[in-house]
């Protein structure tokens, strides 16, 4: 295997990526990472000297869907190799490591297995592979954080330009009975304030005007300020608010327990943080609650959301359910559409409960039997379903900042977000891309919305 021997040899990367936001940004780091050897981007595994998987372990059979995977580049890899073309196959993220040493029995042609703490080793990764010609494995928790590593961010990372996410936090103390997030992504962790003003200024540099804070718990932020305090999200944001051209803010994932009153009032305090946001519950149980360890119950999570609407009226929100954790009764599942109904969310996400290897609740009695999850999770995502469409209709006749992000889904339309992070199209020039316009909302469609521009809002 040959490593290229100058920063300017041409080498293609293609990087494939399962899972949440997070891991949306951590394959443009490893980008960023390998640019320094030579690799640029790739459009397929085919024509790609090194490929990373980078891979998610949240979900039923992640690590099978890996392998499955790993099977159809082990024929592109042997068929380049045929070819006389060396090609460098990692396996990244959290399956990772979870299953590292599994992945390497399983799949002996892969060349690197790292975990997500650790991609600030990948050129030392590449380098010992090319070397070594056997694999390498990096899936321990370093001392030092790899965000201390890392190069200057080099672009945005979502196609557009327009938004992108900026990884704050990562990492999670919780321990809920059912989540692998502790044991793959490790301790809570956050970047010095600094380092994330400097990133999101260069983003802004380069037409980004939304920003979305990334975290495990990302509200859970305590990184180190530039005046020597440690600051909250709440800090945070406020000086992201101040950057001149950045339009709006988001975060997510939150933790009900991480909410803390400084950032209930940024809400109320800055017209950036947008009206919209994500605070997963899981359950309206408290049993449930309790055997998930969520450290909170039911009535806290409505006594917050009212707190929250309190300094937000027109706050929305979206949440995470999982319908048949073990031990779940029928009363329990009704709790759940009881706090439901009495919320009302924009959207919501639910899933049937998984086993995770490893996790409390893998190993928990009275599992709830796969028909009676189906049927539950049917009726829960009906509930939201319903939810999700009332208030998109109640949109429609309203006037509302739209920022648009690209082409629409008709010729003469240009596509963008509310700030309730709905699709809206309208007929307009894309020299309107990267702003926010007043949009009036004329009809509601099955995934999206549909309007008239009004005016340009201009930025800051």
């Amino acid at each position: 295997m040959n490593l290229p021997s100058s920063p300017i040899a041409s080498r293609r990367l293609h990087v494939i990526t399962w899972g949440c936001q997070m891991n949306v940004y951590d394959s443009a780091r490893m980008t960023d990472v390998l640019r320094p050897l030579g690799y640029a981007p790739a459009d397929s595994a085919e024509t790609a000297d090194m490929v990373i998987l980078n891979t998610c372990h949240i979900r039923d059979r992640a690590a099978e869907k890996v392998f499955s995977e790993l099977g159809r580049l082990r024929v592109i890899k042997q068929a380049r190799a045929e070819a006389g073309q060396d090609t460098i196959l990692a396996v990244a993220g959290c399956v990772a490591q979870a299953e590292g040493r599994e992945i390497l029995s399983r799949a002996p042609y892969v060349d690197i297995v790292l975990g997500p703490q650790t991609y600030h080793r990948l050129p030392e990764m590449v380098a010992r592979a090319a070397r070594a010609g056997g694999a390498v494995i990096e899936t321990d928790f370093p001392a030092e954080q790899k965000f201390d590593f890392l190069p200057d961010a080099t672009g945005p990372q979502l196609p557009g330009g327009v938004t992108a996410f900026l990884t704050v936090q990562e990492g999670c103390d919780k321990f809920c009975s059912f989540c692998v997030v502790p044991y793959t992504r490790g301790a809570e962790a956050s970047r010095p304030a600094a380092s994330v003003l400097a990133e999101a200024r260069l983003m802004v540099g380069q037409g980004v005007r939304e920003i979305t804070l990334l975290g495990q718990n990302v509200n859970a932020y305590h990184g180190d300020g530039p005046d020597g305090r440690t600051w909250g999200l709440a800090g945070l944001l406020h000086a992201l608010a101040e950057i001149p051209g950045l339009a709006r803010l988001r975060y997510t994932t939150s933790h009900p327990r991480d909410m803390d009153e400084a950032l209930i009032e940024a809400h109320a305090a800055l017209p950036a943080l947008m009206p919209f946001l994500h605070l997963p519950v899981q359950s309206g149980s408290d049993r449930m609650l309790g055997a998930m360890n969520r450290g909170h119950d039911a009535a806290a999570y409505r006594s917050l959301v009212e707190r929250l609407r309190a300094a937000r009226p027109d706050l929305a929100l979206s949440s995470d359910f999982i319908v048949g954790h073990p031990g779940e009764t029928e009363a329990d599942f009704e709790a759940t559409l009881a706090l439901v109904r009495d919320i009302g969310f924009a959207q919501a996400f639910s899933f049937k409960y998984s086993p995770r290897p490893g996790t409390p609740a893998s190993g928990a009695p009275n599992a709830v039997p796969e028909p009676v999850k189906d049927e539950r999770l049917q009726r829960l995502q009906a509930l939201i379903r319903e939810q999700q469409d009332a208030f998109n209709a109640a949109s429609v006749g309203m006037t509302m900042p739209v920022l648009f992000t690209g082409h629409g889904r008709k010729p003469g339309q240009i596509g963008g977000r509310s700030p309730y992070l709905q699709a809206v199209h309208a007929a307009g020039s894309e020299t309107l891309i990267g702003t926010e316009v007043m949009v009036t909302i004329e009809a509601m469609l099955t995934n999206s919305l549909t309007g008239t521009l009004l005016r340009e809002r201009a930025f800051a």
